[in-house]
């Protein structure tokens, strides 16, 4: 047997070796863990607050339950670090989220221990209770578990499976791990207690057996289940989710590791719908993170959380942008589905609070709640994900597009992200957004034409989008004006002969790099929508091959609007349309991502002498 003062991290393999360990020895492998978790995101990347938040439920659920073939679904995922350490990874968390290492998030084909791939939010519930049913319908004895967060729980869908939930007989524990919520006043000794008690066999039969009496007789019955109701709503705050049909027992003490083994040591004999609510701390144990856990949520790699000195983000861009235009323009409304530092608005939410709504994970609703709040006349800016807005299709077409309102869609990590992989890459925005009646679609190529696009669209009395890339930009002079663009009009870049390279947002770069080579034109598109259709049939006229480009899926996207409507009007030149491949792309570094897809300046070329070989 291992003593207590000896490591522990580096012989634990798999949770079967964790169970080998005595409880007394993990709250030791817990600041093992924490240690490890700090110094390995610090040369990765990563996300270090979440991680260390969910140190001790993590080694209590793989102590508990007998994983893999008991379920667990870690909601996005940015809190599934000790579960890989724990799960046979450990000697390869210093690849996390660099080309050929591991996911930053749980993937299936990645590990058995990962039973479902996450990276959007307010998913788990759904997929837990899928397995759950799926279990029932095979007489099978697994347990799924849904891992969740506060700011995940705000999502309409978790709502959705939990009303789902109550009313089946599923075994389901759904585990609120809350971190914001102000209730620390109920976390301590009495209600840790509690916990136990209300998850214990005793409490089970007794309010089972109860039952069973007190239903012979309907008002005593009725009287007993509301004064159970209430008693229990005094003391916690679980009758929303005893409403639902679950069993709620907390909140407990996240960290408290006696008893969080306990309570679900408990809680994985009970049948039915569960739900344990827990509350941690962000950063735990890492006195930076603790002291500013949203700064250290995400880190670069060797920052420790300190940004890098470079040259402005996109995202900054728009922040600066917003809060110019909001000084000239008092109908202007800032909205955010939860991401308030990630899309650049912090500035303008504190210059103009009254004008700053954070919805919460709430697609669905910022995109309905801005078309709302464009009807009464004023001018509501959503700034969002290329992924998350996708989450919100039906409300852009039904609630936006249909009735032609004029609401601006600045959407951030258009493209390729780098190491967030393929749930967060924004591959599909320019096909899926071209489709769309009354909708302009505008791609950025630099950081000041981003700034002259959004002013575009705020001053369009239509509905508007305008798309930019993760990360920084070209090192552009930035036009402190508000200048607008014309609607349609493309920008010719370089004047060439044979060949025409009609590019689109970050690829104008390339392209023009390519056509110095070739001697070729090329043209910054800027709208995929409408398109500059004079510009390219006066192209078409005087060229041999059209190549068009763009950081977006090659299927129905800009290069597609360009052939078609070369089709329409009977144009038969022949035309290359370059773009994402045509399947989900790892994690990886950005630049070398491109390169590997052929959408950097060698490809265009490569691609080009395909056509005209030497």
């Amino acid at each position: 047997m291992t003593t207590e003062s000896e490591p522990l991290l580096a012989q634990i393999n798999s949770p079967d070796d964790l169970r080998q360990l005595n409880r007394k020895q993990l709250p030791q492998l817990a600041e093992e863990i924490r240690t490890f978790i700090v110094d390995s995101v610090q040369q990765t990347g990563g996300h270090i607050s979440s991680n260390l938040g969910v140190v001790e439920l993590t080694l209590a659920l793989h102590y508990v339950y007998n994983t893999p073939d008991d379920r667990f679904v870690w909601d996005v995922g940015h809190q599934s670090y000790t579960h890989k350490i724990l799960t046979g990874r450990r000697d390869q968390m210093n690849t996390m989220r660099q080309p050929g290492g591991l996911s930053g998030f749980p993937k299936r084909s990645e590990s058995p221990y990962d039973a479902f791939g996450v990276g959007h939010s307010s998913t788990s519930i759904s997929a837990a209770l899928g397995m759950a049913i799926a279990s029932q319908l095979n007489n099978e004895h697994r347990r799924a578990v849904a891992i969740i967060g506060d700011g995940a729980l705000t999502a309409g869908q978790a709502y959705e499976a939990l009303a789902h939930a109550g009313d089946l007989s599923a075994n389901l524990l759904v585990i609120l791990n809350d971190n914001e919520m102000s209730i620390s006043k109920n976390v301590g000794g009495m209600s840790n207690y509690l916990a136990r008690l209300l998850s214990g066999k005793f409490y089970a039969s007794a309010r089972e057996g109860s039952k069973k009496v007190l239903e012979k007789l309907p008002p005593a019955w009725e009287f007993a289940r509301r004064a159970e109701e209430h008693m229990k709503g005094m003391i916690i705050p679980g009758t929303l989710f005893e409403e639902m049909g679950f069993n709620y027992i907390g909140p407990i003490d996240g960290h408290d590791l006696d008893t969080l083994i306990a309570t679900l040591g408990n809680l994985r004999e009970r049948k039915g719908p569960q739900f344990l609510h827990i509350v941690t701390k962000k950063g735990k144990g890492y006195e930076p993170a603790e002291q500013q856990p949203g700064k250290f949520h995400g880190v670069s790699p060797a920052s420790n959380g300190k940004p890098k000195v470079s040259s402005p983000s996109y995202t900054q861009i728009f922040g600066q942008w917003l809060c110019d235009m909001a000084e000239q323009c008092p109908d202007l409304i800032g909205i955010t589905p939860a991401m308030c530092d990630g899309s650049g608005l912090n500035d303008f939410a504190e210059q103009y609070p009254d004008r700053y709504f954070d919805v919460g994970i709430a697609e669905q609703h910022a995109v309905t709640l801005a078309a709302g709040i464009a009807c009464e006349g004023k001018k509501p800016v959503v700034a969002i994900y290329s992924t998350f807005l996708q989450r919100a299709y039906d409300q852009l077409i039904h609630d936006i597009a249909i009735q032609n309102l004029p609401v601006l869609f600045a959407i951030d990590r258009g493209g390729l992200v780098g190491a967030d992989g393929a749930t967060h890459a924004g591959s599909f925005d320019l096909s899926y957004l071209r489709c769309i009646p009354n909708l302009v679609v505008m791609a950025a190529s630099d950081e000041n034409e981003c700034r002259q696009m959004l002013t575009t669209g705020y001053q369009y009395n239509g509905p508007c989008a305008v798309r930019y890339p993760r990360g920084t930009g070209t090192g552009a002079a930035i036009d402190p004006a508000l200048t607008a663009l014309e609607i349609g009009k493309a920008d010719i870049k370089r004047q060439g002969k044979k060949v025409a390279i009609l590019a689109f947002g970050t690829m104008v770069a390339p392209a023009v790099e390519a056509a110095e080579t070739l001697d070729a034109t090329a043209i910054n598109m800027r709208f995929i929508k409408p398109l500059d259709t004079q510009l390219i049939s006066d192209i078409a006229a005087n060229h041999d091959l059209i190549i068009t480009i763009e950081e977006n899926t090659h299927i129905g996207g800009a290069g597609s609007g360009i052939a078609e409507f070369l089709l329409s009007v009977g144009n038969s030149i022949p035309i290359e349309i370059m773009g994402l491949p045509d399947k989900f792309l790892n994690h990886g570094d950005h630049k070398t991502m491109l390169s590997e897809c052929g959408l950097d300046a060698a490809g265009i070329i490569a691609t080009v002498k395909k056509h005209f070989p030497a």
